[in-house]
């Protein structure tokens, strides 16, 4: 495809010669960029191709009701034909995974179903009905677990096809697995599909998520001897094997992360030294985009791959199938990494060692050694590079690079609607500080290019669907994105980045505590913050005055409900003052509202008169989120731009009235992006004293 220059508008512009310079720069960082990243993958491929020589063939045991698969680093017991993992032995130990555990309950890929007659959920392990051995050789073996559907079973009506990989020289294994839909199949909804491991209790007892989320984690048993909290997830630790957790909260919520930071995590065992590690190289087949929460690792010790799911989201993320429709995806490969040291070394390195093979992994991706011609290597892939900028004169007269931004590849759509959209593949990356772009990977197909970007509100969508094609670059050059803005900020509350975390969050109930979240950035994953707002604000809600609040303390992360004793939750409503001079009447103001989060909630506003029985301005009821009972700082994004008029504000002290009006639970509620008030689109521009028309030039 050549290569096209657009305006904001899409037009064809003649350029200047700085312009021309500007573009062929940007040319020449994004070649560089694709030279560099074929580069990379070349030396890792070399790399891993060399080492492996060195070490024994794979061999495949085929036994009447297992399959065993080892490379003489690790050895991989199989249920034959269900696929599920019963054993990995590796580093001396027998078996990683809970012996005490049924065989098809150690390690297995699931989903969460319902018929819409039915709405009941049904859980399916997906085993396998029969086998079959795709590829045996020295250097890698690959199986294949098929599980069709027919009409005269009960099952969930999609074909699956689990893969499992192991190469040569290679401490680990992969796994992957299509799923396919025929025309005319019946309608069902499908709500979680994941591969689940549970490993020994008596070896992993060390969990890493992050850098910064690292812990001894409680056991299972632990938590059935504790006492259970406001929810099953949660539970008090009161007499714990490991006497240090004793007091403490446990909850799998606690422990979710990002899409775009969930690349790797697991546990470590320090005797033998040994790591058992989830890698996910890429978020293609993840459904919702990079900025989506799920679980991770948890106490069990439990390590999961979450490949959908309704976290943090809710009912828009149920895969709903109506009228017979067709569909097929592949989910994965995902890596499964093991690791170790010699005794005596510092176990807490094999957590960098598996950082570093994700890192490997990620640029290996897409992998060139799976078998399934559903799976596309890279020369049948595509290549989409550009750059953007955004507009908005009251910031800049000049064009303003969207440094940061976050720029991705979805299913054809509504301007925002990949935080939704869970059927396609997604492809997501983030702009340097120019604003360039490079999306590499592209399955074949035809999509819309999405952003959002730091600091501005808001979502950008381009006007033109990308028709990805294999091994073909899409040069798309500037692109511009005009965030909404009616007129010059008056003041504002936060930081526009989909997130509630600049906000205050309090310290929680001292006798309620995760020990790993004190004195921690994510101070928000603590259990029970829902109810410090009240013991914060006995007597009254939450109250802000433009000019002398700081939203770093004076803004709760929550509008949530107030308790008034014996779990009683009443709505609540909190007030932001503000002065304006020069009121123009005639005019209208635009009180932007951007939510991070909603949880069966209703945002109502009234300004200046909270005594009017019909809000200004009302949400209606939003959100599945639940992000306040699940620890998060954010869950799906929503933006509203309230019309003010001019005749409803005041000389002097003004009011705004913001009441979350739905009451009865403790984590329904909203938690606030960012909130800005913007002056009459005739007003003085306040910092230019005139009113500007913006410039095209960067």
């Amino acid at each position: 495809m050549g290569r096209i220059t657009l305006t904001h508008h899409g037009e064809r512009k003649k350029m200047g010669w700085k312009r021309r310079q500007g573009l062929l720069l940007g040319f020449l960082l994004q070649s560089f960029m694709l030279i560099e990243c074929a580069m990379r993958r070349q030396r890792i491929q070399k790399k891993n191709n060399t080492d492996a020589a060195s070490f024994p063939p794979v061999q495949l045991q085929i036994l009447d009701e297992y399959v065993v698969v080892d490379n003489g680093l690790v050895s991989v017991t199989l249920s034959n034909p269900g696929g599920m993992i019963t054993g990995i032995e590796y580093n001396g130990i027998d078996n990683l995974l809970e012996n005490e555990y049924k065989e098809n309950n150690r390690g297995y890929w699931d989903v969460v179903w319902s018929k819409p007659e039915h709405p009941s959920d049904i859980y399916d392990k997906l085993e396998g009905t029969s086998f079959q051995v795709i590829k045996e050789e020295d250097n890698q073996v690959e199986l294949s677990f098929l599980k069709p559907w027919t009409s005269s079973n009960e099952v969930i009506p999609l074909n699956i096809d689990k893969r499992f990989i192991m190469l040569r020289g290679s401490t680990g294994f992969y796994l992957y697995a299509t799923f396919e839909r025929l025309e005319g199949w019946p309608d069902i909804n499908v709500s979680q599909g994941r591969i689940a491991f549970k490993l020994n209790r008596n070896l992993f007892q060390f969990m890493a998520v992050s850098d910064e989320r690292q812990r001894i984690m409680p056991t299972s048993l632990d938590r059935e001897r504790g006492q259970v909290l406001d929810y099953p997830e949660a539970v008090l630790l009161t007499d714990p094997d490991n006497s240090f957790l004793r007091g403490e909260v446990d909850d799998k919520y606690q422990y979710s992360s990002d899409n775009k930071d969930c690349q790797v995590h697991g546990w470590i065992c320090t005797n033998p030294p040994s790591g058992f590690w989830i890698i996910t190289p890429s978020n293609e087949f993840k459904t919702a985009g990079p900025v989506k929460q799920d679980l991770t690792s948890h106490a069990g010790p439990i390590s999961l791959s979450m490949f959908f799911s309704t976290h943090y989201a809710g009912s828009p993320l149920i895969i709903n199938f109506r009228d017979g429709e067709p569909w097929k995806k592949v989910f994965g490969p995902v890596f499964i990494y093991l690791n170790s040291v010699s005794a005596g070394e510092d176990p807490l390195t094999l957590w960098a060692d598996a950082r570093e093979q994700m890192l490997m992994e990620t640029e290996s991706w897409p992998y060139d050694f799976p078998i399934s011609e559903d799976y596309p290597h890279a020369e049948q892939r595509g290549i989409v590079t550009g750059r953007l900028l955004v507009s908005d004169s009251y910031i800049n007269q000049r064009l303003i690079t969207a440094s940061s931004a976050c720029i991705g590849l979805a299913l054809p759509g509504n301007t925002g609607s990949w935080q939704r959209e869970n059927k396609g593949y997604q492809f997501w990356t983030q702009a340097d500080d120019k604003g360039y772009f490079v999306i590499k990977g592209v399955r074949v197909g035809n999509y819309s290019l999405y952003a959002w970007v730091p600091g501005f509100i808001g979502d950008y969508k381009y006007n033109a669907y990308i028709n990805v094609q294999p091994g073909n670059t899409i040069r798309l050059g500037s692109l511009v994105y005009d965030p909404p803005r009616n007129g010059p900020t008056l003041w504002e509350i936060g930081i526009p980045d989909r997130t509630a975390a600049e906000y205050f969050v309090p310290d929680p109930n001292p006798t309620l505590m995760n020990q790993l979240y004190v004195n921690h950035g994510e101070k928000f994953r603590q259990y029970g913050l829902w109810d410090r707002y009240t013991e914060l604000y006995p007597l009254q809600d939450l109250v802000y005055t433009v000019g002398v609040s700081n939203y770093q303390t004076d803004w709760y992360f929550a509008q949530v409900n107030r308790n008034t004793g014996n779990k009683i939750y009443v709505p609540t409503t909190w007030k932001i003052l503000f002065d304006l001079d020069n009121i123009d009447e005639q005019g209208n103001y635009t009180l932007q509202l951007a939510l991070a989060s909603a949880t069966d909630a209703e945002l109502q506003v009234r300004m200046n008169d909270p005594s009017t029985e019909i809000p200004h301005f009302s949400t209606g009821l939003i959100g599945k989120d639940n992000a306040i009972a699940r620890h998060g700082i954010h869950g799906l994004y929503w933006l509203y731009s309230v019309s003010v008029p001019g005749s409803l504000l005041l000389t002097g002290t003004n009011i705004v009235f913001l009441t979350q009006s739905r009451g009865a639970s403790p984590w329904k509620g909203i938690m606030y992006d960012y909130i800005r008030l913007e002056g009459s689109s005739e007003n003085i521009d306040i910092r230019n004293h005139r009113k500007v028309s913006p410039s095209r030039k960067p």
